[in-house]
């Protein structure tokens, strides 16, 4: 029972904690200050407020709207850039295609 005793008054010194034997002091504080209650805001808007948000949540609205299409041309975007793949794909085996027909006549004549 001392120093490293959390349960004691000089334990808690040492420590530098508080609790029911060494409680903290009390600030001074101003009684007016105390006595008044402080002021809640009212939840009511004014008309300019209102007018603010309209058109906020009508944008939002609008961008919500926009997003499925945005998405639909990404999507014909890439569907079109597969055709355009696929489409080299067979040009290129073509023209491998004529490379081999020709070697095969030339080797045979």
């Amino acid at each position: 029972m001392g120093k490293g005793d959390k349960k004691t008054k000089r334990g808690k010194i040492i420590i530098g904690s508080y609790g029911v034997r060494r409680p903290k002091k009390k600030k001074n504080v101003i009684p007016e200050v105390a006595a008044k209650p402080a002021k809640k805001k009212t939840a009511t808007k004014t008309a300019e407020e209102k007018k603010v948000k309209k058109p906020a949540v009508a944008k939002a609205k609008a961008e919500e709207i926009k997003k499925p299409a945005v998405a639909k041309a990404k999507a014909e975007e890439k569907k079109s850039a597969v055709a355009e793949a696929k489409a080299d794909k067979e040009k290129k085996s073509a023209v491998a295609e004529a490379k081999a027909d020709k070697e095969k006549k030339s080797a045979v004549a």
